[in-house]
């Protein structure tokens, strides 16, 4: 079979598959809600591992001991398979992630003697600068939305929040009422792992939300009251349906806006804002330690990368500008 290149390819691939097996479904899903009420896995996290896990389970489908029976050798050859229909290293190492945690509580509770993953070394990945836009495009970017309409006024708000904030995504369309105190110019974020931080915003992130909120959100709402997720909270930002917009949809309107602003959509990412906040803000002196907070990562490690990007940054003006550059 020829190799999987779209995301729509490798999905067909797994529906393909035999259908899941009754056992292997009570066991994922057993893992998977002890993960999330004893570990706080994340929502997100939770999906990713059973769709990975599920995966590997309808694989297996018809061979001796399902899911819980696979052994190093049948872990091989599903990696080796997903490998030659187009799974990259990093889909296979957030699949070995779920695998460990999963044999990890099997052998834990008593289920199987051995952990299949235990000698398995993760794939080998590249290591990838993240894509920051200049400051100038940034500019560009944000002034594409029409603020004469109340998406776009509010498209406005989310960009410049993102910027601002240095927001993921997720957390930008997931983003409750409650989360902001324009009083205070301070924004509460809950991200990976459910961990809160409270991000200081600029005044022009502060001025856009506050037009947002006094204009843009009563006409989308029109008159209608917006109502609450499953966790109680009402969302911040919202369709004409009053619902927070996805994060496809908001991945749609950031390449929509790059074209108007004359932007080579091979450079934009769902984190292309996020990562030219870290960026830029390294680029002007910002202390490392602080920028981790800024963006809720747990460990300095996952933060320094942008230094690189920084560094590539004043190699680029020095090669630019030095007489012996």
């Amino acid at each position: 079979m020829s190799v999987a290149s779209t995301p729509a390819e490798r999905r067909q691939l797994v529906q393909a598959l035999p259908e899941l097996d009754a056992a292997d479904s009570v066991a994922i899903t057993r893992f998977l809600d002890a993960a999330w009420a004893e570990h706080g896995l994340a929502r997100a996290s939770v999906d990713s591992y059973r769709r990975d896990l599920e995966g590997l389970a309808r694989w297996r489908s018809g061979q001796v001991g399902g899911l819980a029976g696979v052994d190093r050798a049948g872990l091989f050859d599903y990696l080796a398979w997903r490998t030659r229909h187009g799974w990259s290293p990093r889909s296979n190492a957030r699949l070995l992630s779920a695998l460990r945690a999963f044999f990890a509580d099997s052998v834990r509770r008593g289920a199987r003697s051995d952990d299949p993953t235990a000698l398995l070394d993760p794939p080998k990945l590249p290591r990838l600068l993240p894509k920051a836009l200049a400051e100038s495009q940034i500019d560009a970017l944000l002034a594409a939305p029409d603020v004469d309409t109340a998406l776009g006024l509010r498209d406005r708000a989310m960009l410049e929040l993102m910027y601002a904030a240095g927001l993921r995504v997720s957390e930008l369309v997931g983003l409750p009422a409650t989360a902001v105190n324009l009083r205070q110019g301070v924004l509460r974020v809950t991200g990976k792992g459910s961990k809160e931080r409270l991000v200081p915003l600029g005044e022009e992130s502060q001025h856009w939300l506050e037009r947002y909120l006094q204009q843009a959100r009563p006409q989308l709402a029109n008159k209608r009251s917006v109502p609450a997720d499953a966790g109680g909270q009402v969302p911040l930002f919202i369709e004409p349906s009053l619902r927070p917009p996805s994060r496809q949809a908001f991945w749609h309107l950031v390449k929509r806006y790059a074209l108007v602003a004359g932007i080579d959509i091979a450079r934009i990412s769902p984190h292309a804002l996020r990562h030219s906040f870290a960026t830029h803000l390294l680029n002007r002196g910002a202390d490392l330690r602080a920028l981790q907070m800024l963006l809720g990562h747990s460990s300095l490690s996952t933060t320094q990368i942008y230094t690189l990007v920084a560094r590539e940054h004043l190699q680029k003006l020095h090669a630019r500008h030095h007489p012996r550059g």
